[in-house]
């Protein structure tokens, strides 16, 4: 991927919410127990996808949702896509390792290179994974270790190594209203995805310096109760259509 590619996106492949999420879904304080409106949750999510699909035009791939499977609206956890090849993962909690195989199957119909972690010692969570256009970041993590983040940087060694990059950096109050994601669309310019206003007032205050952006806010509040950001919920793709 070139770095004028950054953030160009023609696919987005989500899954949809299970009833089990409530109760079930992973959460990193299991102190922290606030209920989760799974009708609330699901309203979100469409939101969410109406946004990919109807807003900014992306091909919106619905993948089935599973009871057995909780957090599986989690899609960013399960693969890592730079190009044209994708690492389906192995993530660090074993009860979401069933969560890679549909996402393995609409990759590969997307006609991606999948490259597989099959070696038991590594862990990797998409969601400990941050690329900038011209490197990877990779936090290691209770569900990420150091094998997992080797086998990342095997698999998309072709990227040129950036080490000595300068980044420009925009600072928000509230740690969660970080996640938000960037596009850059063709037609479009400059998109970010972000928490609403009514969830952190003070970081969209923030994003609102943006001037050449257009905002959109997405809402996550249910999402966020089981840890969820706006990341999680897609994994995003460039395929343009072959001449």
């Amino acid at each position: 991927m070139q770095y004028a590619d950054f953030g160009r996106f023609t696919h987005a492949v989500v899954r949809a919410i299970p009833e089990s999420l409530t109760a079930e879904a992973l959460r990193r304080d299991s102190a922290s127990q606030q209920q989760v409106d799974t009708a609330a949750a699901q309203l979100e999510t469409e939101r969410y996808f109406s946004v990919l699909e109807n807003t900014l035009g992306l091909r919106v791939v619905r993948l089935q949702e599973e009871e057995a499977l909780p957090d599986c609206v989690f899609v960013e956890d399960v693969a890592v896509v730079c190009g044209d090849t994708a690492l389906v993962t192995r993530p660090g909690a074993p009860s979401r390792r069933g969560e890679t195989e549909a996402m393995k199957k609409a990759l590969t119909d997307l006609d991606l290179n999948i490259v597989e972690m099959t070696d038991e010692s590594a862990t990797l969570d998409g969601g400990d994974v941050l690329f900038t256009g011209k490197e990877f970041f990779v936090g290691l993590s209770k569900r990420t270790n150091r094998r997992g983040a080797e086998i990342l940087a095997d698999a998309f060694k072709t990227m040129q190594q950036m080490s000595d990059h300068k980044y420009d950096k925009l600072t928000v109050p509230d740690d969660a209203a970080a996640n938000c994601i960037y596009m850059n669309l063709p037609g479009k310019g400059h998109i970010l995805l972000h928490c609403t206003p009514e969830e952190f007032p003070e970081s969209s205050k923030v994003f609102e310096k943006l001037k050449d952006h257009m905002l959109i806010p997405v809402p996550n509040s249910e999402k966020m109760k089981v840890d969820g950001g706006l990341t999680c919920c897609s994994v995003l793709i460039n395929r343009p259509e072959k001449l």
